[in-house]
């Protein structure tokens, strides 16, 4: 591939990053993708302060390339986290859920190349004001939490693109080189995967979650919790069934906080617990049907990408 403004940008190989995804994105996958050419993010959102710091310390040794953090804004000790990502030089920090105005003066200040994730033009445009480094826009088929507006990612891109000139990474459905071509296409800059980099040998999710995400057929991820925050769930587990049952008989926004609890999506995905558990995955895993390696899964998106490029498509 040739060099653009994410490689320029982020001193990575190729313009794929992984998302910083709860319970699945520790030291040893975004290692492993930075190592492979892409840039690996470690999801802050389930760790506490002193376990983000190891993770920090212990990506540092496995790889001398760049990598980074996503920080959700809504943490509770963010004042804490910004601190340690600053002390360690964490070089990349994607920031979600929350305002980017707050945090990235601070992290650019500190010489950190700061990302923001969105889903809707208009809060492209606030990342704009903000003074982001690059955006990251996030379609409704994405896994985990998601945007209230429940755009698609091939609505999503060309809209935001036509708003902004900022470095634009298309998020959400993205598991193959066609995909990541789409994207291209459609206006942005690269790609960022949370499913498929959730699904590698090298993820923290246990493996009990990783089989069942490797066994879903179309339909078997659903976007619910919307009058908490909006989650995309697989819908075998009992667990999901209950808010589905909760949802349907008109459950307020407490009712339905009693039902999920606390640590209900360690339970699911790093823990194993496929009943109990909240499974959070991306509408994409049901084109994934085999365990690979991040290396094995950034070389055969490349491979894929470049050939469609040699047949006929032309690089945007």
């Amino acid at each position: 591939m040739k060099m653009n403004k994410i490689n320029r940008l982020l001193h990575t190989q190729h313009p794929i990053i992984q998302g910083g995804m709860v319970w699945c994105s520790g030291w040893r996958l975004a290692s492993a993708v930075s190592e492979a050419g892409g840039l690996g993010l470690l999801g802050a959102g389930s760790m506490y302060p002193d376990i983000l710091r190891e993770h920090i310390r212990k990506c540092k040794k496995a790889t001398g390339k760049p990598f980074g953090v996503n920080v959700p804004l809504m943490y509770p000790d963010i004042q804490q986290i910004m601190e340690i990502l600053v002390e360690e030089k964490v070089p990349v920090v994607f920031t979600s859920a929350g305002n980017p105005k707050t945090w990235t003066g601070f992290l650019k200040e500190h010489g950190v190349t700061v990302g923001h994730v969105v889903s809707s033009t208009k809060f492209a445009l606030k990342c704009e004001e903000a003074g982001v480094d690059l955006i990251v826009a996030e379609g409704f088929e994405a896994g985990g939490h998601n945007g209230r507006e429940e755009t698609t990612t091939m609505c999503l891109i060309p809209s935001i693109r036509q708003v902004t000139s900022l470095p634009l990474l298309a998020a959400g459905g993205i598991a193959t080189g066609r995909s990541m071509l789409a994207a291209m296409a459609l206006g942005a800059d690269g790609v960022q995967m949370g499913t498929r980099f959730a699904l590698t040998e090298e993820s923290s999710a246990h493996e009990n979650f990783k089989k069942i995400c490797l066994s879903l057929e179309e339909g078997e991820t659903k976007l619910l919790l919307k009058k908490l925050s909006p989650t995309r769930l697989i819908t075998r587990s009992e667990f999901t069934k209950a808010v589905e049952e909760a949802e349907a008989r008109g459950a307020s926004s407490e009712e339905l906080r009693i039902l999920l609890g606390r640590g209900r999506a360690k339970k699911g995905m790093f823990e194993g617990n496929l009943e109990e558990g909240e499974l959070e995955i991306g509408q994409v895993a049901s084109q994934c049907r085999k365990l690979q390696s991040a290396r094995e899964v950034i070389h055969e998106i490349i491979t894929e990408y470049n050939l469609l490029l040699s047949e006929g498509f032309h690089s945007f």
